[in-house]
């Protein structure tokens, strides 16, 4: 009987350790996105590249102040849905790729457009901006109604853009700028015939300056997708930025942000 309560008595002392643990709060468990996040970037911080002259995707207040934009907004979204620190490399659209396959940051934040192309060298994310590009050529042309139209024609684009690609394609000679503020400065000044660009940029450049004497003369069939891109060997970081997005979409966010910057929800 002795050693029948002494089992006992050791079996209860053992179960109330046991209940006692359990009963220890257990450790936050970090979202897997922000787990995914800190396996990719080691020093908790998402640098991330954008021009900085892109408006209204990517460009400074009054022209020397904060960083802001659609884009940058949005990056900055997702890096706080991540738990870690955005830092943003203001880089030319020309080196931009350069600078993302050297490592110098992780994405890029700037518009950039999912094509077959790009996709058989890079890792994008899910669109977070939906937009059809479309011909800018000014108010009084009326030789320009299509893509066809272009052929022999002097367009300005930046040359490693889709859209250098697309106006290539439709036979125009291009000429090479940084980007769409020196192309319309062009075309306004009847240097070009045309130029093309996203839909949302030209109607927020037509907002913001009314007397342009520049309209839009057709569009592509179909929407264009933009997204953040990674290289190949970060498909942690882009999954993890996949759920961030899905998640911003989902508590309103992103509409939010389109709302602010064109009006309408502009991510799907």
């Amino acid at each position: 009987m002795r050693l029948t309560r002494i089992a006992v008595a050791t079996s209860a002392v053992a179960l109330f350790a046991l209940a006692g643990c359990s009963a220890q709060p257990a450790a936050t468990e970090k979202p897997a996105g922000e787990k995914a996040a800190a396996a990719a970037l080691e020093d908790g911080k998402l640098i991330v590249a954008t021009e900085g002259t892109y408006p209204p995707f990517s460009f400074h207040k009054d022209g020397a102040g904060e960083l802001t934009g659609y884009d940058v907004e949005v990056a900055r979204a997702v890096a706080e849905k991540l738990g870690v620190e955005i830092e943003f490399q203001e880089t030319q659209w020309d080196a931009i790729f350069a600078g993302l396959d050297a490592g110098r940051f992780e994405t890029i934040a700037n518009q950039v457009t999912i094509n077959d192309e790009r996709k058989a060298k890079y890792t994008f994310s899910t669109p977070y901006t939906v937009s059809p590009g479309v011909i800018v050529v000014p108010e009084d042309n009326t030789d320009i109604t299509s893509f066809d139209d272009l052929d022999g024609k002097t367009t300005a684009q930046s040359l490693s853009s889709n859209w250098g690609a697309l106006a290539e394609e439709s036979g125009a000679t291009v000429e090479p700028v940084e980007g769409w503020a020196q192309a319309v400065a062009l075309l306004e000044d009847g240097r070009i015939d045309a130029t093309i660009n996203d839909e949302l940029t030209v109607l927020d450049y037509t907002k913001q300056h009314p007397e342009t004497g520049v309209k839009i003369a057709a569009e592509t069939p179909e929407a264009g997708e933009m997204a953040f891109v990674f290289t190949n060997d970060n498909d942690d970081l882009a999954e993890a930025v996949d759920g961030a997005l899905a998640e911003l979409a989902e508590d309103g966010t992103l509409a939010d942000l389109g709302q602010e910057f064109f009006g309408a929800d502009v991510s799907k």
